[in-house]
């Protein structure tokens, strides 16, 4: 029997509305190693995203690798692979790999070719052993795919060559599996992925390939496979009703939109090589997420509610983050300034003023978001329906897509 946790989408060195989130993060790793402890976990397994930024600060890379120790030393046999995300830097990621890899420690930001082009499915096919130290089951750890890992060469001109490339990678990385292991071993695949039905957050997660276009049908993943570890999406879903492909989700809110989600990480039980059960684990909430009043509500009503409110003494990292929706006729003058006094010696942070109109005006499709946390994605679709009416085609979608990627990568370096 192999017990496995999943998890996915930390997004160490995040903020939000520019608040740090060290505190919350901490608190999910100190529980995530007490889960792993309890469970006697042989396989820690988490889906990209590790990092919020290609560029995380030095304390997020200090958080995770002091994790990694804790737990190294708590369970000295257990098996952890970490996969990049579309946040992560691939580069970065793939730094310490050979060095962690001797202590069963196994971080792969991105894929790698041969001089040839061919595919080094070896790296990416990780052993994971059980507690008599036999290889009980196979993981292959696919990261973040990027336009540019892709081979489309020789693709049917009828097939999207973007899916078909991702299919392929897929393909390859299984049938390595599929020659390595035994019948009594498990194959376990991971993805940070947008797949077709998954269902997004509100301003967090990136639609990844080009946008929802791209979204990756289930048969990516073949049958023989025991379990599909996915990250990308923040709520905790399966995809297509199958018990065996499963996103985790994010263990903490990463926006204000993410307030009721409940957030967890994934044990997963397998005997042979087939699953037999998936049972989330819910993440303490350490930092409350509050919007007053719940509904948009004129200046006077939201003012009073906000004076109403009764709290006890926190410490700054421990305060709730708050939400203020204000119904308004036109913008009003010294909005923040008015919500702040009667917010005044309350333990309480605002993050986020949301002001909604009677009449919203008809020329923006961003609902008066600010620039950023619209997607470059959505930009690009707006101004295409603003012009030309319809959506962006299928080869625009994939060009912005390169040039984003080409763009985020130069940044990178």
């Amino acid at each position: 029997m192999l017990k496995i946790i999943h998890t996915s989408d930390w997004h160490l060195g995040h903020q939000l509305h520019g608040y740090d989130r060290q505190y919350e993060h901490q608190a999910f790793l100190d529980w995530l190693k007490q889960c792993l402890i309890d469970e006697q976990a042989d396989a820690l397994l988490v889906a990209g995203d590790v990092f919020d930024s290609a560029n995380p600060p030095a304390s997020a890379w200090r958080m995770l690798y002091r994790f990694l120790a804790d737990v190294a030393k708590a369970l000295p046999h257990l098996n952890v692979v970490i996969t990049g995300g579309n946040h992560d830097s691939p580069s970065k990621l793939d730094a310490p790999h050979e060095l962690l890899k001797a202590f069963d420690l196994h971080l792969i930001g991105a894929i790698a070719r041969d001089s040839d082009g061919h595919l080094d499915t070896e790296r990416m096919r990780v052993p994971i052993t059980d507690k008599s130290g036999d290889v009980a089951a196979w993981v292959l750890a696919v990261p973040f795919l990027r336009s540019g890992d892709l081979r489309t060469e020789g693709l049917d001109e009828k097939d999207d060559r973007l899916i078909e490339g991702v299919r392929s990678i897929y393909q390859q990385t299984e049938q390595a599996g599929r020659e390595n292991a035994r019948a009594d071993q498990a194959l376990i695949a991971m993805g940070h992925v947008y797949m077709a039905s998954g269902e997004l957050s509100e301003m967090s997660e990136r639609r990844i390939l080009g946008g929802n276009q791209h979204a990756l049908p289930v048969d990516i993943f073949s049958e023989d496979i025991a379990y599909v570890a996915l990250g990308h999406l923040h709520l905790a879903q399966q995809v297509a009703k199958q018990t065996r492909i499963r996103y985790c989700g994010s263990p903490i809110p990463l926006s204000l939109s993410e307030r009721h989600y409940r957030h967890q990480v994934l044990a997963v039980t397998l005997e042979d090589n087939q699953l037999q059960s998936v049972i989330p684990h819910y993440v303490p909430r350490a930092v409350d997420l509050w919007r007053v009043p719940e509904q948009p509500s004129p200046l006077e009503t939201v003012l009073d509610a906000l004076a109403g409110l009764t709290l006890e003494p926190l410490p700054l990292s421990q305060q709730p983050l708050l939400d203020v929706p204000v119904l308004l006729d036109k913008p009003q003058p010294m909005l923040r300034e008015k919500i702040l006094a009667a917010l005044d010696g309350k333990p309480v942070r605002l993050a986020k003023i949301t002001p909604h109109y009677r009449e919203q005006p008809q020329t923006s499709g961003f609902r008066q978001q600010r620039l950023s946390e619209v997607e470059p994605y959505q930009v690009l679709r707006h101004g295409w329906q603003q012009k030309y009416q319809g959506e962006p085609d299928t080869a625009l979608s994939a060009t912005f897509s390169q040039l984003l990627e080409q763009l985020e990568q130069d940044e990178d370096q």
